[in-house]
């Protein structure tokens, strides 16, 4: 049953990357077209642009490659051999994967209050999220290629 998933593993972990990739530009960009929006004045042409921007980047590329992501890291730790889970830094880059999932649905929910022009938080504080992404991505990376516990 498992044999066609070590077959197709060059591709799994091919589609995994580029999923990933998508998601993370979208974790990047989101957090800073929020840093823009925030300071638009509701009910201006400038608001409105940035919510069908952030509704096409939230639906159309994000969350399906979220959900890709996903789905592609699943079947590669399901092959058998390709992840020592008795090595701390899969649980370490599980628990980061899941923190950038919580994130990804906080940037749903501030989405849909910029979507009814009710965002209560101020530009600093989507400033300061903007940087939450990379600092995962920096420690998923390390993780991934050193593996360093």
């Amino acid at each position: 049953m498992i044999g066609w998933l070590f077959e197709a593993y060059p591709w799994i972990k091919s589609l995994h990357i580029v999923s990933m990739v998508a998601w993370m530009a979208g974790l990047l960009y989101l957090p800073r077209l929020y840093v823009y929006h925030s300071m638009a004045p509701v009910g201006s042409d400038k608001s409105e642009t940035f919510k069908v921007m952030e509704r096409r980047l939230q639906c159309g590329i994000m969350t399906p490659a979220m959900f890709a992501t996903w789905l592609f890291g699943l079947l590669l730790a399901g092959i058998p051999g390709v992840v020592d889970w008795q090595r701390g830094w899969i649980w370490a880059k599980l628990a980061l994967v899941i923190g950038l999932t919580i994130f990804h649905i906080s940037l749903i929910r501030w989405r849909r209050v910029f979507s009814v022009d009710q965002n209560r938080h101020p530009t600093r504080f989507f400033r300061i999220i903007n940087e939450l992404p990379t600092l995962a991505l920096i420690a998923i990376v390390v993780l991934v290629v050193v593996k360093p516990f």
